[in-house]
């Protein structure tokens, strides 16, 4: 309680902060009062939600509504008070010069000051709009991007080749019908041999899928659909009853992903087949750093394959190829991760930029990247949790397309 009161003077501070810029810019005062009102609310609705309702840490559509308002709500409190506390700052040491050295006053601080106000309002009002526009729009603004890898040894009747990887649905977090079929329709659309998923499909509980299964029990592939659980799909973060209900919860997703055609690959292999060629793919549990769930089990999963053989690994967090895949005595070819959804919040220019804060936490968060001759697709998420939204960093479905690399 005593750091709900806490968080709640210093939100209000900031409010008050911010109120006194808008005076100073706008002389309306129905304007005050309509922010007094919407700051009011979210902070209250913020509360109610994350203190009274819901069923505890379970992160219901409700609690990310009001945890997006509230971030919408501090951004625009933080950029505005930015601005007016370097003035106040430059209020304080002017008026200490002019009282020491100067006679006649000499600086229109009102004036600069509503000039600054104006300012920072308008600035503060882009990152605002940004994230309310990614609550409202952006988070079902699907984007195919599409990769072309090469590789020396792979086996000719695999040039070619096109995978779809969809990561990271969080069914817990729809609220679009319309939107989840358009999405759907574009991974169907994509005609790949094969459609890998890479984990996540649920926030915290199996009956989150429910209403969306039959969508996604209508994704084809010639060559089948496979996935592999990610830390969300385990039940970690939900208090149950007992036990019992938590494994209980696994085994009714596990056979969920069964009715829907998905092959789900739990420390385990299948090959897929052409011409009489094949290669190996590889499916692990979730395995993270920094205290997430750690099942997989590369020795396991390859335990009857060769050494050979062309290897496509699908692994949920990006970090356990960082820190185990590819220093593995196996040469995992491609790997296949999700996880970090980009943060669904960042800048990208295609081709020449990428930026998120979630760099600083994950070294590989987005895109193809290459080490020791190995690659990795990190997909940024087909949905979204927390953040009821995306600014800048789409919801993704990779297409990346096999070829063979000529030695000439």
């Amino acid at each position: 309680m005593i750091r709900w009161i806490f968080f709640i003077a210093v939100y209000l501070v900031l409010a008050f902060y911010a109120l006194q810029a808008i005076k100073t810019a706008i002389r309306q005062p129905w304007v005050h009062y309509i922010f007094i009102v919407l700051a009011l609310l979210i902070i209250g609705n913020f509360v109610y939600q994350f203190q009274w309702a819901g069923p505890g840490r379970v992160l219901t559509k409700p609690k990310s509504y009001a945890f997006g308002f509230l971030i919408a709500m501090l951004s625009f409190q933080l950029i505005t008070i930015i601005f007016l506390f370097s003035e106040d700052i430059f209020r304080l040491v002017t008026g200490a010069y002019q009282k020491i050295f100067v006679t006649q006053k000499e600086f229109s601080l009102p004036a600069r000051r509503r000039f600054l106000s104006t300012l920072a309002l308008g600035i503060a009002a882009l990152p605002f709009g940004a994230l309310l526009w990614g609550m409202y729009k952006g988070k079902y603004n699907y984007k195919v991007l599409k990769y072309e890898l090469e590789f020396e040894d792979l086996p000719d009747a695999f040039d070619g080749y096109r995978i779809t990887q969809i990561s990271d649905i969080h069914s817990g977090s729809f609220d679009n019908r319309k939107k989840i079929e358009y999405g759907v329709d574009l991974i169907n659309q994509q005609q790949s041999d094969v459609i890998l998923f890479t984990g996540d499909m649920v926030n915290n509980m199996a009956s989150e899928m429910d209403p969306w299964k039959d969508l996604f029990a209508t994704l084809e592939a010639p060559d089948g659909i496979f996935s592999v659980l990610g830390n969300h799909d385990y039940g970690d973060y939900v208090a149950w009853e007992t036990e019992e209900a938590k494994v209980r919860n696994l085994i009714e997703l596990k056979q969920l992903q069964k009715n829907m055609g998905f092959d789900l690959l739990l420390n385990e292999h299948r090959y897929l087949e052409k011409e009489g060629q094949r290669i190996a793919l590889v499916g692990v549990e979730n395995w993270g750093a920094g205290g997430f769930k750690k099942a997989g089990d590369l020795k396991k999963a390859t335990a009857k394959i060769k050494g050979s053989d062309f290897k496509i690994l699908m692994s949920h967090d990006p970090s356990h190829w960082e820190q185990e895949v590819i220093h593995d005595e196996h040469h995992y070819h491609l790997t296949l991760s999700g996880h970090t959804h980009g943060m669904q919040f960042g800048i990208e220019i295609p081709g020449w930029f990428k930026w998120s804060p979630v760099k600083w936490r994950y070294k590989y968060w987005a895109g193809v990247y290459e080490e020791l001759g190995q690659f990795i697709n990190v997909n940024r998420g087909f949905g979204f949790i927390g953040y009821p939204g995306r600014v800048g960093i789409w919801p993704e479905i990779s297409v990346i397309t096999l070829k063979k690399k000529s030695l000439t």
